[in-house]
Order: C-alpha cells, then structure tokens, then sequence
C-alpha cells in the first residue's frame, strides 16, 4: 500500500470503529451520566408550585397511611378551596384512587373535587413490551405497548380531569424523561398529570398555552429539572391543611401537588439532578410543571445526524493527531474536547441536548492511540535510521538525522553539493601475495579501521569499502558547514595514521604500505538507491567519478584534489599545482589536478 493512502485509510478505520461503538449503545450509561453532570443545573423553583407532603409527620399524627380513608385527603382539598376568592388554580393529587371503597367517603370525595373543576386526580398505565404476529408464524417486538390502565373510580373520574403518573426510568435505572401523553389503545390521548396541572394553570390564569415540549414517537421529552432533591419542600404536610395551620390565601393561583412524601410510602427514583438522593414523586412532577409553564424544552438531537458528526470529527482528529508531537496533539485534543463541551452546552440552552461524551471519549481514545502509536513508531524510526547510518556516519550525525525524521530513509535522492574523498591502499596486492591470509586480513583491517576512523572522526559519511579502496563524502545527509575542509582534514589524518602503522608492518614483515587519495567537490545526487529490499545510502555523478580518478592516479602517500577543492580551501591549505599534465580518464584537456602538502 502507498505510504500516502495509509493515513487516510487507518483514519477512515479508526473513525468508523469509533462510530460504531457510539451507535452499538455501548456507551449509552457512560453517556447519560456525564450528560446529567454536564446538562442539569439548579434553578430557583417557581412560588406558583407548592407541595403539600403525606410525610411522616402526617403519618404520625393521624396514624399508618394504609389505615387512612379517602375523608383525609377529601378535607386536603375542602382546606385547598376553602375561598372562592383565593382557591388554587390545580390541585393534582398523586395518589391512584382505583376502584370504590366506601360509598359515603367516596361520594364525599368526588364532590369535593368537583367543586370548582381545578383537581387532577391520577391513572397510572400497565406498559411492557410485546411480541405481536406478522404473519406466517412470524413475531415482532412492540415496544412501549399500553396492557391496561388503572383510573379513578366512576364519580371521581367523572368529577375531576385526570392525568397519568407514569415514571419511566431509563436502562440505566435513572429517570431523566418525562412522558407527556399517553396514546390509549381506544385512541384517547392522556397527559401527564404534570401537563394536566399546567393546563389547569393557564386556564385559571387566562393564558396562552405555551406550546409543548419535542417528543420522541412514544411522547417523552427530555426533562430539565430545576431542583434537587428537597428544593420544591416547602415543609408542608397534609395534616396542615386539615388542621387549617395555613392560610387558604398561601396557595391562591398555584399549582398544588398532594402526595407521599416519606421513604415509607415507597414513591421515590433516582434522577438526572442527584444520582446520590431519591426524588419524590411530587418533586418530579414540580419540576415537570415549571419546565411546561416556563417553555424550558429540551429536545434530544437524533442519532443520525450525531453519529455523522462524530464520524467526521474523529476522522479529522485522527489525521490531526497522527505524526504529531505530543505538544501539538494535546493542545489540538484539549481544543476539540473543551470546543465540544462549549458546543454542547450552548445549544443546551438553545433547547437542543447532544450526546456529551462521544466526541470527547472517542477524540480522547484517538489521542491516547496516537500518541503510543506515534512513540512506537518513533521508536522503530528511530532504531532504523540507527541501523542505516550508525555504520557509515558519526554519531552526533546520527543524532540529527533522528532529529529530522526518516524521510531520509525512503527510495530516491536529492542533487546536494558535497566533496567526495577516495583512498586505496597503495602496494597492498604486492604484499598479500607474500602473506598468509590470515595476515593479509589482519593488515587489511588495521587500514580500513584507520580509514574509517579519520572519516567519522571529521564527520564524513563513509559510503563504501570495495576490497582496499574506501569512498566517504562530506555535506550529506546533513548540511555541514566546512564541509570540503573536514575532507581535506580527514584525508590529512589518514595520510599521517599510515606512517606509524607502515613503520609496524615495516618491523613486522619487511614491507610497508600507504594511501592514495583524491578529493573533488561539486553537486552530486545523493541518497539511497537499490530496492525496498536491498538500499544503500550511496552518491553519485560526476563528482564522485572525477575523486575516483583523482585517487586512481595519486601515488602513494599523495593527495590529489581538484581546482575546486583548491579554490574552497584557498588560504587554508598549501597546494602544489600539476596543471594537466595528470590526465584523468573521462575528462577533457585542461583539467587542473593540485597535490595537497598541508593545512595552514
């Protein structure tokens, strides 16, 4: 595969796998928590909503709430309406009076909130999930599909409008939506007892309906709950109504909602507020209340169109992130989670919930895997451009190419200027003839270590040995600086290395040895040449032929270097012109070979 398509290739992958595990609904609980703590804030509750609690201390008082005839919340709703002039514009009482009791509490009780049409009374509906045929022994699931339905008993239902108390908690056993409607199987539509009580609101008050909230195809809505726990308490109690200890005047136009409000009772969830303290069932009816009467909807985008973006964010991200430092990658991951969040509450503002964590988690994923990716294969660069250059270059050399990466390593060259040096050891082929193989190894090695000492020693690249000739250049892979002169310094130093190591072999075996070396500088394509399987790091062109032929004709203990080098160095070295009387093979009359005595 080109190197150019695996970028957007492992992008497009890492996107799409990212994708599919925010649409599998696997990070749906992860979501909706960090949704609750991102969304759901606190807001002063409306006075035009009261809660009036069946608490403990009502349980105390007038005795065990299972021993309590429908008279006590009968004189609740008398105390409510006591005045015409200062009655409540809802009561909504949350407790399911199904079915008749006795006839005279009963009776009693539907008068009472019949009076003045301001009661909601409760239904509660029987919801599961159902396999229905589709024919030739097929099934398919329905969801959300209504089995029954408990009302009031006949005069209360009649007396009073009614509203569902339906709570539906999420899988993850939060409640965070509210269901407005019912559609019923006999094709009437049944509010929520909390729009029930609202319409009663802005009938009483003679407003205009604020219009209803963005349902799903079942009727839930996203609710924004005002308070928490504990925050719509006024610490009033049932049995202070009956005992008249308040004023009729306290809930004049109000919302009133009657209903348990103890642990006893067991009419408590867990919601998006406070996932650490249970919510009553009136406190969550008080928050969908003043959500309605206020026009605080909230509406949950689609998937769709979130899945689209999150494809799209995290593709970029994943292009943005890869071959990256860590520096960039974090201000970059640190800017797309923090723009996200931004993002997303502000829209919650303008009514419109999105998905909290998957941009965040699934850019965090992305950073994290980049990054160890981007180290490993740091690594490996790093350990191949070693393996490479370590054999032919110096080590602070070695150290820069790491700096600038691996391109270096890649098919191909780049014309660069660069002074090229070969050096052959002159008489060796006489002496091999004379020595054992062993012996003529062990010389071989002693010069070719020397050689390649003085080259490295001086910052060259050493290309190649071939038999007992050596090719090194200078300003490649990396621009140097006075590169001819580490040339020259570099031939100097092998040329002054021979003499100790010829008066050795001279002790040793009778005969001596010694360079020839030529030196010629101009541009030259440089870089690495061969297959995918097999490359070296090599140049060249005519510079590097026109060395060679320098050093072929050099004699021993001779450097030849060209005009050029000569011109480069001018003031820095001592040369001794030959004019053209060397003729290099390949060259045209006139070409200027100089002898290198010394550096000034």
């Amino acid at each position: 595969m080109k190197k150019s398509l695996r970028t957007p290739l492992a992008a497009l992958a890492a996107a799409a796998v990212m994708t599919l595990l925010a649409a599998s609904g696997l990070l749906n609980k992860a979501d909706w928590a960090a949704s609750d703590a991102w969304y759901q804030s606190r807001s002063a509750p409306e006075e035009d909503i009261v809660l009036v609690g069946i608490d403990q201390r009502a349980v105390d008082e007038i005795g065990p709430y299972q021993e309590w005839g429908r008279d006590i919340i009968t004189m609740a709703i008398e105390a409510l309406n006591e005045s015409e002039d200062c009655r409540p514009a809802a009561i909504a009482v949350d407790v399911l009076y199904a079915g008749e009791t006795d006839p005279e509490t009963d009776q009693w009780l539907a008068e009472a909130a019949g009076s003045y049409d301001n009661v909601v009374t409760a239904c509660a509906a029987q919801i599961a999930d159902t396999f229905q045929e589709s024919g030739e022994g097929l099934f398919r699931r329905e969801r959300f599909t209504i089995l029954g339905l408990e009302e009031p008993y006949a005069a209360l239902r009649q007396a009073t409008t009614q509203g569902h108390i339906n709570a539906m908690l999420d899988t993850d056993g939060i409640l965070r939506h509210h269901l407005l409607y019912l559609d019923l199987p006999d094709g009437r539509r049944l509010p929520s007892m909390a729009l029930a009580a609202a319409e009663k609101y802005w009938e009483f008050h003679g407003l205009e309906p604020v219009a209803p909230p963005p349902t799903d195809g079942h009727g839930f809505w996203y609710l924004p709950f005002a308070g928490e726990p504990g925050d719509f308490d006024a610490g009033i109690s049932v049995a202070d109504l009956v005992a008249g200890e308040v004023p009729a005047d306290y809930f004049a136009g109000k919302v009133v909602f009657i209903g348990p409000y103890t642990v006893g009772l067991q009419d408590n969830y867990v919601t998006s507020a406070d996932h650490a303290r249970p919510m009553y069932g009136v406190e969550y009816q008080a928050n969908a209340v003043q959500a309605l009467l206020l026009g605080e909807h909230k509406g949950e985008v689609g998937d769709a169109p979130q899945l689209a973006v999150l494809f799209a964010v995290l593709l970029v991200s994943f292009i943005l992130f890869w071959q990256r430092g860590v520096a960039l990658s974090t201000a970059l991951w640190a800017a797309v989670c923090g723009g996200w969040l931004a993002l997303s509450r502000l829209l919650y503002g303008q009514g419109l919930v999105l998905h909290v964590i998957w941009i965040p988690l699934g850019v965090t994923i992305l950073y994290v895997a980049c990054i160890a990716l981007n180290y490993i294969r740091s690594a490996l660069e790093k350990r191949r451009v070693t393996a490479t250059f370590k054999r032919y270059v110096a080590p602070e050399i070695v150290n820069e190419i790491l700096k600038e990466g691996s391109d270096a390593l890649e098919l191909g060259g780049k014309l660069t200027n660069i002074a090229v040096l070969f050096v052959d050891v002159r008489g060796f082929t006489t002496m091999s003839e004379r020595l054992q193989p062993k012996q003529v190894v062990e010389i071989l090695n002693r010069y070719l270590t020397l050689i390649a000492d003085c080259i490295l020693k001086n910052g060259g690249t050493l290309d190649k040995f071939v038999g007992d000739a050596a090719m090194a250049f200078w300003g490649a892979p990396l621009p140097q600086e006075d590169y001819v002169m580490q040339a020259v310094k570099a031939a100097a130093d092998m040329v002054s290395g021979s003499r100790a190591l010829s008066e050795e072999l001279m002790e040793r075996f009778g005969q001596t040895v010694s360079f020839g070396i030529g030196i010629h500088m101009g541009d030259a394509v440089v870089g690495n040449i061969g297959s995918p399987q097999r490359m070296d790091y090599t140049a060249i062109g005519d510079t590097v032929n026109t060395s060679a032929r320098l050093e072929a004709n050099a004699p021993g203990g001779t450097i030849y270097i060209s005009r050029a080098v000569a011109e480069q160095l001018e003031g820095r070295i001592r040369v001794t012109s030959l004019g053209d009387s060397v003729k290099l093979k390949g060259k045209a009359e006139g070409f200027e070979v100089l002898i290198m005595e010394e550096i000034l």
